[in-house]
C-alpha cells in the first residue's frame, strides 16, 4: 500500500461530487473539436489555467475545477514538449477515464478518474 493511498482514496471520494460536470466538460471539449485531450485542473488556490466549471464556495465540495486541454498545458509549459508523445500514449490507454491534473497537499500530478465507479489510476513518470 502506498504511503498516501488513504489520501488518494479520500481525494477520489471528494472528486466524485464533480464527476458529472467534468464528464460533460470533457465531452464538450472533444465534441466541439477544441482538443482530443481535455484535462480537468483540480485545485484549491487561484490558477490561470483553463475555464472554471466548478468553484469552491459555490458548490458542495472543497475544490475548484477548471477545464483545460493538453494544448494549453503545452503553451503554459506545464507539460514539456518532449513528454507530449508519452502523455498522449498514456492518455489514449485510459479511455473511459477523465484526465485530472490535481494540485493538492500531495503535490501536482495527473490522475485518471474512471467515468464509471472504479479505483483511481495515478500516472507515474
Amino acid at each position: 500500500m502506498k504511503p498516501n493511498s488513504h489520501k488518494y482514496k479520500q481525494l477520489h471520494r471528494e472528486l466524485m461530487l464533480y464527476k458529472p460536470v467534468m464528464i460533460q466538460a470533457a465531452e464538450t471539449i472533444r465534441d466541439q473539436g477544441v482538443s482530443d485531450y481535455p484535462i480537468m485542473l483540480i485545485h484549491q488556490q487561484e490558477v490561470s489555467v483553463g475555464i472554471a466549471i466548478a468553484e469552491r464556495g459555490k458548490v458542495a465540495g472543497n475544490w475548484n475545477v477548471n477545464a483545460s486541454t493538453l494544448e494549453e498545458f503545452l503553451t503554459k509549459n506545464l507539460i514539456e514538449e518532449n513528454k507530449i508523445d508519452s502523455f498522449k500514449t498514456i492518455y489514449k490507454s485510459r479511455r473511459g477515464y477523465i484526465c485530472l491534473f490535481v494540485l493538492s497537499e500531495l503535490g501536482a500530478e495527473f490522475i485518471f478518474l474512471p467515468e464509471k465507479n472504479e479505483e483511481v489510476s495515478v500516472k507515474d513518470d
